[in-house]
């Protein structure tokens, strides 16, 4: 009787540890909200680095901490403006898809931005002055933590869904683009990607409250 109640017992315990095991490991409603809300707020503190960069950007590339300009634009970049009933009504796939792609954009200006400000910084003898672009280079590592999470929400949805291997590819550089416009153009992403990031934010809030417990 011992050993039958011995043998049991382990068994129970087998079962009890499968069943967490399986609980675990299947997706839940609540454990899907809790990752929205998780990117929600890598997004909000992303944004205030993005800000935190502006500033320390426009002082040193543009020599004015104050400096402001809202009538030039990048093509390049994702839209901003949103049709509020299209926003309402896309589905969250739709809404996790633009978004990575929209990350991913924003990504590849922010290297190119980089690696021109560190090209010059060599070329200039400033090896030693490196904050701006390993500033820069933290918040790159922000939005791949972003796409990541955002990769796996989709899987969740979409088993299939792959993440992309490769970079996505940039235009050429234009000849006829003055130092001034290089610099200029470092402000626009960084400006736009902190619209962007608020943009972004009320999707994850959105994802969040649209997953039903």
């Amino acid at each position: 009787k011992p050993l039958q109640m011995t043998v049991s017992c382990q068994a129970l315990i087998l079962l009890f540890c499968t069943l967490i095991l399986v609980e675990s490991s299947a997706p839940s409603p609540v454990r899907q909200r809790n990752k929205y809300n998780n990117s929600f707020r890598l997004t909000r503190s992303t944004r205030t680095r993005v800000q935190q960069l502006q500033k320390k950007y426009k002082e040193e590339q543009l020599g004015n901490t104050q400096f402001e300009d809202r009538s030039r634009q990048l093509k390049d970049l994702p839209t901003l403006s949103t049709d509020f009933y299209a926003w309402l009504n896309m589905t969250d796939w739709e809404r996790l898809h633009a978004a990575f792609c929209d990350m991913q954009a924003y990504w590849n200006k922010l290297d190119r931005t980089r690696k021109q400000i560190e090209g010059k910084q060599q070329l200039a003898g400033q090896a030693s002055r490196i904050t701006l672009p390993r500033r820069i280079r933290h918040i790159q590592l922000d939005l791949r933590d972003l796409m990541g999470q955002v990769s796996s929400q989709m899987r969740y949805m979409q088993s299939s869904w792959t993440k992309p291997t490769s970079p996505t590819q940039l235009d050429p550089e234009t000849s006829s683009k003055t130092e001034w416009d290089s610099r200029v153009e470092g402000y626009i992403i960084l400006r736009d990607l902190d619209l962007y990031l608020t943009k972004l934010a009320r999707d994850f809030l959105l994802l969040a409250s649209n997953t039903h417990v």
